[in-house]
């Protein structure tokens, strides 16, 4: 099942994707958080219920979860981005914070702020939770999971590197992308050999499948949930391989105009141009 939360009307919305359409549910549950809190994504009112379907190209995407409780950002997890970033082996997962206003959705403008020209790319499979809980097993982690979604971690660069803490380049308004839609477990099978790849204006910047991430998905759960309880609609993004901009000779970022997209096999693309703010 493909779920996604859009605008219709000045109103937020959500519902289930079937091919180019998509059928609202929020006169079922108001949001896609409050029916993953409900456990309800597999019940047959929202796999058969529903109001009339809309075309996709009649909505405007939001955040695939307009406003989780946490967002939980993954560093230095594949082996080729480590090792072009210059930084020493890890044992444990670098982790990071974006906040919900920092986000935007498929198809809208990623903003570069006006106080930087280094805004870079990060593609990145997102993770959202759909069953809580703290010191959750590794061995069970999968059964905590809602979802799955594309993501690009748009990164201000000089901001990013004016400590060594991640969180100024990381939670400018409106530059991480979110969507298009969530797609089940039941439909996108457990990370691994599934493909991402990110395109700035056509050309193949990162490409990795799953398997290469260095801490797997499981291990980001039981590490994230033993320091902080995790609660449905809460989101991990677990990463970015090799071929950031800022890593380039010469370096490359993105600017007005652009268009960068993050397509992950059994999910689809994550499209959006960038604007100045």
């Amino acid at each position: 099942m493909r779920f996604a939360s859009f605008e219709s009307d000045g109103d937020e919305c959500w519902g289930r994707v079937e091919g180019d359409h998509i059928v609202p549910l929020h006169t079922i549950y108001p949001t896609l958080k409050s029916a993953i809190e409900a456990d309800a994504l597999q019940t047959r009112e929202l796999i058969e219920g529903g109001g009339d379907p809309l075309s996709l190209d009649q909505v405007s995407f939001l955040p695939v979860v307009t406003r989780p409780g946490k967002i939980l950002c993954v560093g230095l997890n594949y082996e080729d981005h480590r090792l072009e970033t210059g930084r020493p082996d890890v044992k444990y997962p670098t982790i990071f914070t974006r906040f919900a206003d920092s986000q935007t959705s498929h198809g809208a403008p990623l903003m570069r702020p006006r106080e930087s020209e280094k805004f870079d790319y990060e593609g990145e499979l997102a993770i959202v939770i759909g069953k809580g809980g703290r010191r959750i097993a590794a061995a069970d982690a999968y059964d905590h999971i809602a979802g799955y979604s594309c993501y690009n971690d748009g990164s201000v660069r000089d901001w990013q590197s004016h400590t060594i803490q991640f969180g100024p380049g990381k939670n400018f308004p409106l530059t991480g992308a979110f969507g298009p839609w969530l797609v089940t477990p039941d439909e996108f099978g457990r990370p691994n050999s599934q493909k991402i790849q990110t395109r700035l204006n056509g050309a193949v910047m990162q490409e990795a499948v799953f398997a290469d991430m260095i801490f797997a998905v499981d291990r980001l759960i039981e590490y994230c949930s033993t320091f902080t309880p995790l609660a449905p609609g809460d989101v991990i993004v677990t990463g970015t391989p090799g071929g950031v901009g800022a890593k380039r000779n010469p370096p490359v970022f993105m600017k007005p105009g652009d268009r960068v997209e993050v397509e992950i096999d059994g999910i689809g693309i994550l499209s959006n141009s960038i604007a100045d703010d």
